[in-house]
């Protein structure tokens, strides 16, 4: 009896073991499937698929002549199936190191790898990702070095009146220190939130890898939700889940900019920071670049250090906040105040390009000194990272 006992709960376990496999939806093959010379295979068991088809960020864009100018959309290509119902693609040349994404069209039907769990959301469309190593993505992989901490806190912020969340990176060797730290301000983009930084735009990984290189002091970064109508992310607020979106209530109104000094108070009383403007920077892509320029313009005796990575730049013309008033003046002020380092970068066919370049020129003839960065490219991730790798060495000097 006692054995017929244990030969039951190893039958049971048997299979619970292969339900979990069964309802994991993986299969048995690898994809991608990175060779030596970075080439990359993607395969997909689909035998009764009529066509696969992938859609990557490191395939050929397809530029299209529209009524608006020339737009791009990514790269597809088709799969070939084999005789065991593997379809499969190899890329003809070896990719440069990059951190990629990727998707699968079955059919029309497009979805994720179900053979590569490492996937990454950016607002409502999630990928598959992969890294190829060498050169500055060696920045966004995990490397044996020292690790610092990722941290989501909640504070209030009676401006708003509500509790926010933000994400807040501690540099390796905080918690066993008595020291004071330096804190840089990461914001996001629009459709983005607290979440976007450290995942898209690997934070963690790059301040880790900078700092145990000696090349960016050791520092806390602080990443926002600059949605100012949001509690938190999607799924992490008590509005539980919905369909993250673009043009939120109270999107670049003045909301953001104006509440911003709740987002410091909490970090300055909580953490232990160097609590000047020496010891505080500001930054942020796209619509994090539009609230890091009128933020720091608005406090200019808060931030000595201001980075605008392809910033949308002008208010909405129907944006009346207090905040986006006299603004020349207070830009005036601001540089009058002598900030350390006013840090533009930007893509060659970033849609904001224009934008950036007029700014500049209103700089330039006020002899207001900054940095300006350029890169290949557009309004994209790839160069976001690139920004945060050149921008984070050049803090706190």
């Amino acid at each position: 009896m006692k054995r017929l006992s244990i030969l039951s709960l190893f039958l049971l376990l048997c299979s619970g073991a292969f339900a979990q496999q069964a309802l994991s939806g993986s299969q048995n093959i690898v994809s991608p499937d990175i060779s030596s010379d970075n080439t990359v295979t993607f395969r997909l068991l689909a035998p009764q698929a009529s066509k696969v088809q992938l859609v990557g960020d490191f395939l050929p864009t397809e530029k299209k002549e529209t009524a608006n100018g020339v737009t791009e959309s990514p790269g597809i290509v088709e799969l070939t199936k084999n005789g065991n119902g593997v379809w499969e693609y190899k890329t003809p040349a070896p990719l440069s190191p990059e951190l990629y994404s990727y998707s699968f069209i079955i059919d029309g039907f497009k979805t994720t790898d179900p053979n590569n769990v490492y996937m990454i959301r950016d607002v409502a469309t999630v990928t598959n990702v992969f890294i190829i190593g060498g050169d500055r993505a060696d920045l966004y992989k995990v490397n044996s070095v020292p690790h610092g901490t990722v941290a989501r806190r909640w504070y209030n912020s009676p401006a708003l009146k509500m509790d926010r969340r933000i994400t807040i990176y501690t540099p390796p060797g905080y918690e066993s220190s008595n020291k004071k730290y330096p804190v840089f301000y990461l914001l996001h983009g629009m459709g983005g939130d607290e979440e976007a930084w450290i995942a898209l735009g690997r934070t963690a990984q790059i301040l880790d890898n900078l700092i145990a290189q000696g090349k960016a002091k050791p520092m806390i970064v602080v990443m926002t939700n600059g949605n100012a109508s949001q509690e938190a992310a999607p799924g992490e607020s008590s509005l539980n889940f919905y369909k993250p979106g673009f043009q939120l209530p109270k999107t670049m109104e003045g909301s953001m900019e104006e509440s911003f000094p709740d987002v410091v108070n909490f970090i300055d009383k909580n953490y232990r920071t160097e609590n000047n403007k020496s010891g505080r920077a500001i930054a942020g892509l796209s619509m994090g670049g539009f609230h890091s320029l009128h933020i720091s313009k608005q406090y200019p005796d808060m931030f000595d250090y201001v980075g605008l990575f392809s910033a949308a730049i002008n208010p909405n013309r129907n944006a009346t906040s207090p905040v986006y008033e006299n603004s020349d003046e207070k830009l005036a002020i601001q540089f009058a105040k002598k900030p350390k380092l006013y840090w533009i970068a930007i893509g060659k066919t970033d849609f904001l390009y224009k934008n950036n370049v007029d700014f500049r020129k209103k700089l330039d003839d006020k002899g207001f000194k900054y940095t300006y960065y350029e890169t290949e490219g557009g309004h994209i991730w790839k160069n976001w990272r690139i920004y945060l790798s050149e921008f984070a060495p050049l803090l706190f000097r």
